[in-house]
């Protein structure tokens, strides 16, 4: 199973730098990935494209763009400059966005978000495979009057979908290639969110989806000093619909139930229990709440587990 983290060095005097540091790290501990979320800060498909071009043979991401406040044109650009800077190695996550965000941040309504999803990805798939798009939708416009190949981005760019809800599950079946879960445990993937998107991509005459499983988790032997950190980290979380409901599906009340603390032997079950459940890939976020030496140790058993 391939194995991977995501990378936040915001605390660092300089992000750029500590990312590189940090990928080149995760190399060296045996890891296949990283991926950078994408916020009000640092811009994560250049943030990718930079580690990635700096760390050969490492696989980067972006988990996840908000559809809301961007434009598949402008996006395009962006994916397809980072897949030219990494030969190949990029991958573009999506996400609906949240309410509170999208209307508190870009102060535009919050409406049809998986109907703008769908028209997100379609111009979006045109615009990576060939350079050009004549998309016209109900929601987006997006139309090239002249091609916009970025050469050494031949490849195209698989697109991901942080999609947990059934709607967003169906349309990442049939649109795209893969989805990012995130908080949702094995429970979750394997009797709701896996055999979804499965089945939608087999109706649309598409390969099986890639599921990248998102994993709050970190390797430790102060297991409740890291919960309660965990714990308020990511309360925020329960306030969205969407992350609630898969907390409640995983057999959860509170975000931190569906997170993975404990000792290598613990976390490796957990792990295989992810894979059991149908992901193919499994991505370690939050593993520098615990401090350096909790995240190497983190590290060097996803490093082994991807061997």
């Amino acid at each position: 199973m391939t194995t991977g983290v995501a990378l936040n060095a915001t605390d660092a005097d300089n992000q750029i730098d500590a990312s590189v540091r940090l990928a080149r790290e995760a190399v060296t501990a045996g890891l296949r990935s990283a991926w950078f979320g994408q916020t009000f800060g640092a811009d994560s498909p250049q943030l990718a494209a930079i580690v990635g071009r700096e760390v050969p043979g490492l696989q980067v991401g972006t988990s996840a763009i908000p559809v809301f406040g961007r434009h598949p044109l402008v996006v395009a650009g962006q994916a397809l400059t980072a897949q030219a800077a990494t030969h190949g190695r990029y991958h573009l996550g999506l996400a609906l966005g949240t309410k509170l965000l999208t209307e508190g941040g870009f102060g535009i309504p919050y409406a049809r978000p998986v109907a703008r999803l769908r028209e997100f990805l379609t111009a979006l798939r045109q615009l990576t495979e060939t350079g050009a798009a004549d998309f016209r939708g109900e929601l987006l416009t997006a139309a090239t009057p002249i091609p916009a190949k970025v050469p050494g981005a031949e490849s195209g760019v698989p697109l991901l979908v942080a999609a947990m809800g059934p709607q967003a599950l169906r349309a990442s079946g049939e649109l795209a290639d893969g989805i990012l879960p995130y908080l949702a445990g094995p429970r979750a993937l394997g009797e709701h969110i896996v055999p979804a998107v499965t089945a939608a991509a087999a109706a649309a005459g598409r390969p099986a989806p890639r599921i990248v499983a998102l994993v709050h988790g970190v390797v430790t032997d102060d297991v409740d000093a890291v919960r309660e950190k965990v714990a308020e980290r990511l309360a925020f979380y329960e306030q969205i619909p969407s992350y609630a409901r898969a907390i409640a599906l995983s057999g959860g009340r509170r975000a931190v139930d569906v997170a993975v603390i404990g000792d290598e032997r613990a976390v490796a079950a957990e792990v295989r229990r992810y894979r059991d459940a149908g992901a193919t890939e499994v991505v370690f976020a939050g593993t520098e709440i615990a401090g350096e030496a909790d995240r190497r140790r983190t590290w060097a058993l996803l490093g082994e587990l991807a061997g």
